[in-house]
């Protein structure tokens, strides 16, 4: 019988940067929903520590989790996943492409921390699908593949532009991938957009050891992420507790205002703008 919805128990989950952050808790919550859980990231304690947390929640324990080194911006690891994944649990259903990197950047600033960004954000993204879309639709079953963006990546703010770029890439990519998967006959794999708020994360965290009240947790995240992939959400875009969707909306919609009207890029943080936006949103 065909399952009805990619998170039916016994399907399979892969997560990459699945090792922490919202990673770690969607790993976690598709092993309490009696999913088998694939988590790949980088070799090391954390990924080790992450495959027992999982085993610890999951209904069928260790059985049910595999642990896969692997460094997504290289195509031969991510080809090498899918292989692991399939062998051991059958189809892919739900494939969560999360893998993130972030060091600082400056558009005149290193090199090396601007490829890093691109190949872990944006080709690990590229790898992933291209690697795992054909199977999960040849198996003819329900599937998701969900892609980390970021909010950076929309509305693009000063202060780390490559990040800004890998996570624009996401989007653009994710919204190709759907509408490629759309219109592909008989296809039941659907792509979808994942957009965090504030999360309190590892990457996220700095010298703070307590979550700020304007975060959420990652779990927090991963519930409201489960909601809308069941509604079928593409755009999963998540406040948080200081920023409402509401919000959110004028902030975007200001940023493509600046292709139409015009105006200085990132108007929002210009000095001839800033305050005019301010008043934009001050009725929220």
């Amino acid at each position: 019988m065909t399952n009805s919805t990619p998170f039916d128990p016994g399907n399979c989950a892969v997560v990459t940067g699945g090792a922490s952050g919202i990673g770690l808790a969607a790993a976690k919550r598709f092993a309490a929903m009696r999913l088998n859980v694939v988590i790949a990231d980088l070799p090391g304690a954390a990924l080790d520590k992450a495959s027992d947390e999982v085993a610890a929640v999951s209904p069928n324990g260790a059985k049910a989790v595999l642990a896969a080194p692997t460094d997504v911006s290289q195509l031969a690891a991510v080809e090498a996943l899918e292989r692991a994944a399939t062998s051991k649990f059958g189809p892919v259903a739900v494939l969560m492409n999360n893998a993130g990197a972030g060091p600082a950047s400056s558009t005149l600033g290193d090199w090396e921390g601007w490829r890093r960004i691109i190949e872990v954000n944006l080709w690990g993204v590229i790898h992933g699908a291209k690697t795992f879309a054909p199977g999960m639709i040849a198996s003819g079953r329900p599937a998701a593949i969900v892609n980390t963006g970021s909010k950076q990546g929309i509305t693009t703010p000063p202060g780390n532009p490559a990040y800004n770029v890998s996570k624009a890439g996401v989007k653009v990519f994710t919204e190709a991938l759907q509408h490629e998967l759309r219109n592909v006959a008989g296809c039941k794999v659907t792509a979808h957009l994942l957009i965090p708020g504030f999360v309190f994360t590892a990457m996220t965290a700095g010298a703070r050891t307590e979550k700020p009240t304007g975060a959420w947790t990652p779990e927090q995240t991963v519930d409201f992420m489960i909601g809308e992939l069941r509604a079928g959400t593409f755009y999963i875009l998540c406040p948080d507790n200081e920023v409402s969707r509401a919000l959110d909306e004028r902030r975007m919609a200001w940023a493509i205002g600046d292709v139409i009207d015009n105006r200085p890029p990132l108007s929002r943080w210009h000095k001839d703008c800033a305050d005019v936006f301010k008043q934009s949103v001050a009725d929220l």
